[in-house]
């Protein structure tokens, strides 16, 4: 597992990486203007943090608890804006589920570490369906998952399914008024446009299913 984090991140780094620009010309209408370049600059964080040394803990469950641990404390304390807590709380909490997740398959660890990033988030943010964030991705994303393994699918169809529903999520955010956040200021000049967080989030859910994928 400790393997599939570490490429996953690394994927997810070049992804933010080439999408940078037209993330932040996202957040450039409707919030801050430096999504993209937060994103690019904090998983560039995380890779150099895998390039300095393997993970700690006895175990590959273990490990990859703590890649992911010390991704979201990169974050937070790398990126700008709302994105750093959210992501870096997001990363941890996701640290913590895997790190409970003994016993459980590789699809049920995928979505419990996906439930308890979203549990972060919202805790965090106060956000709900519906008002224009990152939730609106990641919501469908973890009920679809949620479908999937109820009725036996495997890891691979587990994450192809929330990136699927994570997309859909994020372009659906385009008519929303935005309620929650910077883009909330705006009021009504928000709808018409794309929410940033939502197309990041659907980027790293794409970018693991699609190591996965090749695993």
């Amino acid at each position: 597992m400790i393997d599939v984090v570490d490429s996953w991140l690394r994927l997810a780094a070049t992804r933010l990486h080439d999408q940078a620009a037209a993330l932040t010309a996202l957040d450039q209408a409707i919030g801050d203007g430096d999504h993209g370049t937060n994103m690019d600059r904090g998983f560039s964080a995380i890779v150099a943090q895998i390039d300095a040394g393997a993970a700690d803990g006895d175990g590959d469950r273990a490990m990859t608890a703590a890649r992911l641990r010390g991704a979201g404390r990169t974050l937070i304390s790398t990126v700008g804006g709302a994105a750093g807590p959210l992501y870096g709380t997001a990363l941890m909490r996701a640290g913590g589920a895997i790190a409970a997740s003994d016993g459980a398959t590789g699809a049920e660890a995928a979505l419990a570490g996906l439930d308890a990033a979203i549990g972060g988030i919202q805790a965090l943010g106060k956000a709900a369906a519906g008002e224009k964030t990152m939730i609106d991705a990641l919501i469908p994303a973890v009920e679809a998952a949620r479908a999937e393994l109820a009725r036996g699918a495997d890891i691979k169809a587990v994450t192809a399914a929330m990136a699927t529903a994570a997309e859909a999520g994020s372009t659906a955010t385009i008519p929303l008024l935005a309620t929650k956040g910077r883009a909330s200021y705006l009021g009504e000049r928000s709808i018409g446009h794309q929410d940033p967080g939502a197309t990041s989030a659907a980027v790293l859910l794409r970018a693991l299913a699609d190591v996965v994928a090749g695993a």
